[in-house]
C-alpha cells in the first residue's frame, strides 16, 4: 500500500509540473499575477505557471492595424465631412497594458475615434484635402502621448477617407473654376503689361530717328500687300505726306 501511495503522489506531481507549462511564441509575453497580485512579466519559450496560485495574460507585442470607423466631423470652415482612417499601435510594456487600462484595444479604439474628431475639428476643409501628412501627424502626436500611460506606442495614422456632400462637390468644383480663371486674367494682364513696355521701347527708340518710322510703314505695306482678298485702308501720318509732297516739288522743279 505505501508504494500505491508514492506512485499516487509522484503521478500527482507529474500532472501538476505538466499543466504548469507554458510555451509563448517570440512575440508573446506572459503577465503572471501571484494570488491576484502581479508578480513579473514572462517570456517568450517554455514557462512555469503554478495552477492556483499563478494566472497568466497572454499579450501579444506585435504591430496591431486597427480601422477607425467613418466619425462626422465639422470643420472650422462649417464644412460637414465623414472621415475614416487606420491606426497602427503595439505594446510595449505588458504590464501598463494589463493593469492600467482595462481593454487597452477597445480603450484606444475610442480614443482614436475621439481624438480624429477633435484634431480634424480645428483645421479647414482645404488643409484636410491638401495637407493630410501634416493632419496625420498630429493625430498620431496626440495618441501616442495619451496612450503611453498605458504601455501603447502608437507609430502611425493615416486617414483613409474624406467623404463629401455632393453639393460641396460641386461648390469645390466651382471654386476651383473661378480660381483658374483668375489665373488666367492675370496672366494675360501681365502680358499686355509686357507687351506695352516693349512697346513703349519700340516708339521711343522709332521717335529717335523719324526715317525709322517711314521705313516701319513701308514694311508694314509690303507685309499686307500679299493679301488680296480684302481691302485694307491704311492711315499714314501726316509728316510721312508733307515728306513725299516735298519730294515731289523738288523733282518738278527744273
Amino acid at each position: 500500500m505505501p508504494g500505491f501511495g508514492g506512485l499516487g503522489a509522484l503521478f500527482l506531481i507529474i500532472m501538476l509540473v505538466v499543466a504548469s507549462l507554458r510555451i509563448l511564441r517570440e512575440y508573446e509575453r506572459g503577465v503572471i499575477f501571484m494570488l491576484g497580485r502581479f508578480w513579473k512579466v514572462k517570456g517568450p519559450g517554455l514557462i512555469l505557471v503554478v495552477p492556483g496560485i499563478q494566472q497568466m495574460v497572454r499579450v501579444d507585442l506585435r504591430t496591431i492595424v486597427m480601422d477607425v470607423p467613418s466619425q462626422d466631423v465639422i470643420s472650422r470652415d462649417n464644412v460637414s465631412v465623414k472621415v475614416n482612417a487606420v491606426v497602427y499601435f503595439r505594446v510595449v510594456d505588458p504590464a501598463r497594458a494589463i493593469l492600467q487600462v482595462e481593454d487597452y484595444m477597445s480603450a484606444t479604439s475610442q480614443l482614436a475615434q475621439t481624438t480624429l474628431r477633435a484634431v480634424l475639428g480645428k483645421h479647414e476643409l482645404d488643409e484636410m484635402l491638401a495637407e493630410r501628412e501634416r493632419l496625420n501627424l498630429d493625430i498620431q502626436q496626440v495618441l501616442d502621448s495619451q496612450t503611453d500611460a498605458w504601455g501603447i506606442k502608437v507609430s502611425n495614422v493615416e486617414i483613409k477617407h474624406v467623404d463629401i456632400d455632393e453639393s460641396m462637390v460641386r461648390a469645390i468644383a466651382k471654386q476651383a473654376e473661378a480660381e483658374r480663371e483668375r489665373r488666367a486674367k492675370v496672366i494675360h494682364a501681365e502680358g499686355e503689361l509686357q507687351a506695352s513696355e516693349k512697346l513703349l521701347q519700340a516708339a521711343q527708340m522709332l521717335a529717335q530717328q523719324p526715317q525709322a518710322m517711314q521705313l516701319r510703314y513701308l514694311q508694314t505695306l509690303s507685309n499686307i500687300a500679299s493679301d488680296k482678298t480684302n481691302t485694307i485702308v491704311f492711315p499714314l501720318a501726316g509728316e510721312f505726306i508733307e515728306s513725299l509732297m516735298r519730294g515731289n516739288d523738288q523733282k518738278a522743279k527744273p
